[in-house]
């Protein structure tokens, strides 16, 4: 069999980056059983409420839903475990110290494969106030009026 290459997408948490101010992300492995896997695998999964904890030097990530394989049988898992994450001490270490200040969360950004191994990406984040997500959402809206324009500049200047 041909071993996988390349990145391929399973889930992504666009709410994420609208609700939070990205500080930094990391790209941590997770720890599945076969069930969880052959699931992934069929492209459904959910990060909508998912979150990172770190407790005890590990970090675990807690509500997102991977349900259940539909040929699995008592040996199923549950949909909403909580699953163990792999990263480097170092990045825990400092992963620690942040979350530690006031306002700042891990949360996931992106559930997929890359060579065949199941990954998430996860971000530290701070979360964004109202007008804030509003800011954001105006300065979105504005650069795609400008490109819109100056296509259309563009476009007369052809003809």
């Amino acid at each position: 069999m041909a071993k996988e290459k390349g990145r391929k997408l399973i889930a992504q948490n666009k709410k994420a980056r609208h609700d939070y101010l990205v500080i930094d992300t990391y790209e941590a492995g997770l720890v599945l059983m076969g069930t969880e896997v052959k699931s992934l695998r069929q492209g459904r999964a959910s990060l909508v409420d998912g979150f990172v904890q770190l407790d005890g030097h590990e970090a675990w990530l807690y509500n997102v839903y991977v349900p259940e394989y539909s040929q699995g049988t008592w040996t199923n898992h549950s949909a909403r475990r909580k699953r163990k994450l792999l990263l480097h001490r170092e990045e825990i270490d400092k992963l620690e110290s942040k979350v530690q200040e006031t306002g700042h969360t891990i949360v996931p950004l992106a559930l997929y494969f890359k060579d065949g191994r199941a990954k998430v990406e996860i971000a530290l984040a701070k979360g964004k106030k109202e007008y804030d997500k509003r800011q954001t959402l105006r300065e979105k809206q504005d650069r795609r009026e400008a490109d819109r324009a100056m296509s259309a500049v563009r476009r007369k200047q052809r003809a």
